[in-house]
């Protein structure tokens, strides 16, 4: 149970961070690495390692996961940029690849052997049974190594929250400097769903809860790591507990949870992300 409970601790936080970094980036609290199609590419190039059986230990899913994030990331933010990265292009632009990486991974599904295809399913739902040390080592090496980039995001946040043409007058790199941050958020995102599955809507949720119990102007990257560990050890919890003997995937949980909260988000602030790309 220890090896679970920390297990879902590393997770949590490194969505709730992942989640943080690209939404100050973006500056769009509707902005995460799930909805900009990082989950999708991680997801998709697991997928395929699972599937076809390039993976030789449960231990290489990070870095195969991480791989296919980035590749991702990088072809969102190629497709995304004219003469500079505008947020809100970049959102689209990723919920677009995203729409398209799934598609790839149902395509297979529907061509591929019912045991193949049920390990995939299972394992896209995003669950911490039968996870531990194996995949929690991985991960905590990652956000072990990623402190002092994270110690340099929290000062180049606030500077970055202000418009872009007074964050350059301030001596911010703007494009360099959103490109650190969202390179940082990608690989954290990947690396936790290589450990544990798509877990979706933690990276969407755990940064404004965050920000709303802090009261702070910029998202907090501490408190979001604080909350997405929280919220999935809880939600494991509950999802362990609910329905005896049925044990619910985590993931199942935090998106039931998690869609009727993007749904009054989306209601509550009415084209904020619009305007804060401006």
């Amino acid at each position: 149970m220890a090896h679970t409970i920390v297990l879902g601790a590393l997770v949590g936080a490194a969505l709730g961070l992942s989640g943080a970094l690209v939404q100050s980036v973006t500056r769009n609290p509707l902005a995460s690495p799930d909805v900009i199609g990082v989950g999708h590419g991680a997801a998709a190039a697991t997928v395929l390692a699972l599937a076809t059986g390039t993976v030789a230990s449960p231990g290489a899913l990070p870095a195969v996961s991480v791989a296919g994030g980035l590749g991702a990331a990088a072809l969102v933010y190629v497709l995304a940029w004219r003469h500079g990265m505008q947020p809100t292009r970049f959102v689209l632009t990723g919920v677009g690849i995203g729409v398209a990486l799934s598609a790839v991974v149902q395509l297979y599904l529907t061509e591929s052997e019912l045991t193949a295809a049920e390990q995939v399913k299972l394992w896209l739902t995003g669950s911490l049974n039968g996870r531990g040390w194996t995949q929690a080592t991985p991960l905590a090496w990652v956000l072990l190594l990623s402190l002092p980039a994270l110690v340099r995001a929290s000062r180049a946040l606030r500077p970055l929250g202000l418009d872009a043409d007074t964050a350059s007058a301030l001596g911010v790199r703007v494009q360099r400097t959103r490109l650190g941050l969202t390179v940082l958020g990608v690989v954290l995102a990947a690396t936790a769903t290589g450990a544990a599955g798509p877990i979706g809507f933690v990276a969407l949720t755990a940064p404004q809860l965050a920000r709303r119990l802090s009261r702070t102007p910029q998202l907090p990257l501490a408190g979001s790591a604080s909350t997405g560990a929280i919220i999935v050890v809880a939600a494991d919890l509950v999802a362990r507990t609910a329905l005896p003997p049925l044990e619910i995937p985590v993931g199942a949980l935090t998106s039931l949870v998690g869609g009727p909260y993007l749904l009054w988000l989306l209601g509550r602030e009415p084209g904020r992300g619009a305007r804060a790309s401006r």
